[in-house]
């Protein structure tokens, strides 16, 4: 069956049943749109804020958490009713209300962060209720836009957006911009003629897509899709198709927690059945007795601070992007980004400015270069001898033979009209020339539009000196209409100067420079007034010739740099021509060669998935394609086992955007489809941004990394405490009786909850180590204590597990109390992690880094060391944790001596090179 593109005008018009000299009926148009519904695409459904808060509590820790929890609360109830234990009561209560306030800030933690990039997103988002004119029961109405309807006909201008898919029934001069679906940046022009064969999206000309702008020109259009059933519903179902993504991070940290869990399972089962041999019988009061120490354990053997800490360094991290303006909608996505190995990037708008620009031009008899890029009329320009440009024909026919105009409001600089007369108009306000003050001296007779069949336009003026008709069209179009070409300065018979004007031109194109000549020819009175646009558009005298490119963002090339020094690929996926593609790739340092490999999107076609995936690790240039190619493309990166971040601004971006482990939408110029499509938004557009928030994400990565390798030191440290006391403190010594645990379970959870945690939550505010940005992505899979991280956290916890255990066993031998002798422990453990955690901070060792260079970690330290001997000295905490007052000499003995092991151990690593240490 033949597409709307395939057939006639006639031939569609009698399809959708409409008869152009009455439109639509009131009749017709409810029918419509009982049948094909509203002009507007669904909107996702959003989760209400309890859902958003109740998300967390599917985490594994925090399962486990809630578990010991009701655990504890059983606990105390049995205390308090059977056992008559007041005190066993109050520890057990406490324990479940700490352990329930700390997942109740993770789950508020994760749900402020959500909320609060929602929000943000909806600031950035512009409600527009926009209009559109159809014609209906015989006569043109003025509608809003969600009431079009399948069968309507469509009228546009210069400057309408085209509010539904219609195929062209009239076309007077139409050029519409299409770049949010193919990615081109030239307007296109339009027709109503027929294509018979099968066409890509941007070579169907006599087709228009919702979304694109009019540029020049006018036209009517007959709707043949809305809403769902338009290219951007087709974007909009392949965003829906896509699966969340899982963040490396949670992958390797989900890993991480069922191995957590496992071993507090088996650890916790254990020291069940060893209290219940000891004990003797299975009753409910020696379950209770072995219960307390098996919640210790479990609490000791579970990180259960890391949710919290997650939640708040990677908040840190969000909120270091937000300055840098990159806007993070997931938390999880901040460190995504530490770990992307390739950023796939559409060119239009976002590698390129989406302003084309004349950079070049020859005026028949130099060539100069133009510097300033965009719509601001600032620039250089030059020639290779250093002479500047003056009033040429040229020049002055380039900014007489253009419908373009801008306009300056609050310092901004915006364009109407075609963007390449646009370019031309920049170019000549750069020169001194505008058009207004050209009229002044020049009237105009006659202005002959731009048709796809002339490929020309051209404009009739008179002046002092006569009749002048100034045309402007492709190169090739003039030379067959010339008769003269200046060159050198010089008139040359074209048959004489054709092959040398030609290499002017070839090297502007080499360039991917896009080229426009100019020519002029003196006219008889008649002639301008009278005579026909074939016999005025011939005899020509080409003047010259412009260059015009939609430059590359000037901050781009240095970033590009950046990023391969930190060994990430970047590769240009665009809907733009191949040629020009590869030049502006070239020009950005995307690739090293000007005739580097480009796959295009008929070769993706025809390739399958095998084939692509051949092809994915050595092509960093794709053009011509459609948003299933993007998808294709990066997942085959992705099963290359590649961490893909996918930038785009178009809505032709935003699938890809979806598919890929993160995307990044431009926040500025993007389209409300792609934003919502993104992982991070980039606040200013740039580029840069993307490099600044991948060493952000790598810097948060490092530090939840030290902060991991922290964590479970301590509870390696925790458990072995408890474990060697059960074991081997089966023995009454002085004052402390037999099976007395090494730390109640209070003192384990302030470990967790305040020695330990807050430090942790400083090392998110740590700057990253000098190297970071030489290194190679991690990979994916990676476990986030790969690289002997594992040995150093068994090696230093074993040791300082160790060391409490024996500062507890050396307190009984001393003759202390079992609160005394815990104590002990408590503060051994306390200060032992305390010094360690400035290791902690370097892949390397303490020594090398500055341990002043985190002035938040350096008051957390100093906070959790001040509290934690407070809470041995207040008398409420006595009560509440089972700590005791100590003499004055075993404070400074808890205080230093664990500093021993992390200084020794560091020192022997920094001497000796030993990675494992």
């Amino acid at each position: 069956m033949k597409q709307f593109y395939q057939q006639t005008k006639d031939q569609a018009l009698t399809k959708l049943l409409v008869d152009p000299k009455i439109g639509l009926t009131t009749e017709q148009v409810q029918q419509n749109r009982q049948l094909y519904g509203r002009n507007q695409l669904p909107e996702k459904k959003k989760d209400p804020y309890w859902k958003i808060f109740l998300r967390s509590f599917k985490e594994p820790i925090i399962i486990v958490l809630l578990g010991a929890v009701i655990l504890s609360f059983l606990s105390s109830i049995y205390a308090f009713r059977t056992q008559n234990n007041p005190q066993h009561g109050l520890e057990a209560l406490y324990e479940a209300i700490v352990i329930l306030i700390l997942i109740i800030i993770n789950a508020f933690l994760g749900f402020w962060q959500e909320i609060s990039a929602q929000k943000n997103l909806d600031a950035l988002r512009e409600m527009n209720n926009r209009i559109a004119t159809v014609y209906r029961n015989k006569e043109w109405q003025t509608i809003a836009t969600k009431d079009i309807v399948v069968s309507d006909l469509l009228k546009v201008k210069l400057g309408d957006f085209v509010e539904a898919d219609v195929r062209w029934i009239q076309a007077d001069e139409l050029q519409v911009i299409e770049s949010h679906l193919t990615g081109e940046a030239d307007a296109i022009a339009k027709n109503s003629a027929t294509i018979n064969q099968e066409a890509e999206l941007g070579d169907r000309f006599n087709m228009g897509y919702s979304g694109s702008t009019v540029a020049n020109g006018q036209g009517i259009g007959l709707v043949v899709g809305i809403g769902e059933n338009t290219e951007l519903g087709n974007i909009s179902r392949l965003i829906d198709s896509v699966e969340e993504k899982v963040s490396p991070l949670q992958k390797t940290i989900n890993k991480l927690t069922k191995t957590l869990m496992k071993v507090s399972a088996g650890i916790v089962i254990l020291t069940f059945i060893i209290g219940i041999l000891r004990a003797g019988e299975l009753s409910i009061n020696s379950i209770t007795s072995v219960l307390s120490t098996s919640i210790a354990l479990a609490v000791a053997s579970i990180p259960d601070a890391l949710p919290a800490v997650l939640s708040i360094v990677l908040t840190i991290g969000a909120s270091k992007m937000a300055q840098n303006k990159g806007l993070i909608k997931s938390l999880d996505s901040v460190e995504t980004l530490g770990s992307t190995s390739y950023i796939c990037s559409d060119k239009t708008g976002t590698l390129t400015q989406n302003e084309m620009t004349a950079t070049k031009f020859y005026d028949g008899e130099e060539t100069f270069n133009v510097s300033g890029l965009g719509y601001a009329p600032t620039g250089k320009i030059e020639s290779t001898t250093g002479s500047t440009a003056k009033t040429s024909i040229f020049l002055k026919g380039a900014v007489l033979c253009n419908e373009a105009t801008i306009k300056e409001e609050n310092g901004k600089f915006l364009p109407f009209g075609n963007p390449t007369e646009i370019a031309l108009t920049v170019l000549g306000q750069k020169a001194g020339l505008t058009k207004e003050a050209l009229l002044k001296n020049n009237q105009l007779i006659r202005t002959l539009p731009f048709t796809s069949d002339r490929k020309m336009m051209s404009v009739v003026i008179k002046n002092d000196t006569g009749y002048w008709l100034y045309t402007k069209g492709a190169p090739d179009v003039l030379l067959r209409n010339s008769q003269n070409i200046l060159l050198n300065g010089k008139t040359v018979a074209t048959q004489n100067a054709e092959a040398e004007f030609m290499k002017i031109v070839d090297s502007f194109a080499n360039e991917a420079l896009r080229t426009l000549a100019v020519g002029f020819r003196q006219l008889t009175e008649n002639q301008a007034r009278k005579e026909t646009v074939e016999k005025l558009e011939t005899d020509l005298t080409i003047v010259g010739v412009a260059g015009i490119i939609d430059p590359p963002r000037p901050e781009v090339k240095q970033s590009v740099k950046t990023l391969n020094e930190a060994n990430i690929e970047v590769v240009m996926i665009t809907g733009d021509h191949a040629n020009t593609a590869r030049a502006i790739a070239y020009d950005l340092g995307i690739v090293k060669t000007k005739d580097a490999k480009v796959v295009n999107g008929l070769e993706i076609e025809k390739m399958t998935d095998d084939e692509l995936f051949k092809t994915v690790p050595t092509t960093n240039i794709y053009a011509r394609v459609s948003p299933e190619h993007k998808q294709r493309i990066i997942k085959q990166l992705q099963h290359h086992q590649q961490v893909v971040a996918m930038t785009g601004d178009g809505v032709n971006d935003a699938p890809a955007l979806r598919v890929a482990d993160i995307g990044i939408a431009m926040g500025i110029n993007g389209t409300e489809v792609t934003k919502d499509s993104a992982d991070l938004i980039l606040l200013d557009d740039k580029f840069t941004t993307i490099e600044k928030s991948v060493k952000s994400g790598r810097t948060i990565y490092a530090n939840i990394k030290n902060f991991m390798r922290h964590e479970l030191t301590t509870n390696i440290a925790e458990v072995l405490a408890l474990l060697l006391g059960l074991l081997l403190f089966s023995k009454t010594i002085g004052q402390v009786p037999a099976g007395t645990p090494t730390l109640t379970a209070l003192m384990v959870l302030w470990v967790n909850m305040v020695s330990d945690a807050l430090p942790s939550f400083a090392l998110g505010y740590d700057v990253a180590e000098a190297d970071i940005m030489k290194e190679d992505p991690r990979d994916p899979n990676e476990s986030v204590l790969a690289n002997h991280t594992w040995s150093r956290v068994l090696i230093r916890g074993t040791i300082m597990g160790a060391m409490v255990y024996l500062s507890f066993w050396w307190a009984a031998n001393i003759g202390m109390s079992s609160s005394e002798a815990q104590t002990v422990a408590f503060l051994t453990l306390v200060f032992g992690q305390l010094w360690h955690v400035f290791d902690a901070r370097s892949s390397h060792s303490l020594f090398r880094r500055n341990p002043f260079g985190n002035r938040n970690l350096v008051l957390a330290v100093l906070f959790a060391g001040i509290t934690s001997i407070l809470v041995t000295i207040l008398p409420f905490f006595n009560l509440v944790m089972g700590t005791a007052n100590l003499p004055a000499w075993i404070y400074l003995l808890v205080i230093f001596v664990p500093a021993l092991p992390t200084f020794i151990l560091s020192g022997l690593k920094e001497i000796f090179g030993i990675t494992i240490w």
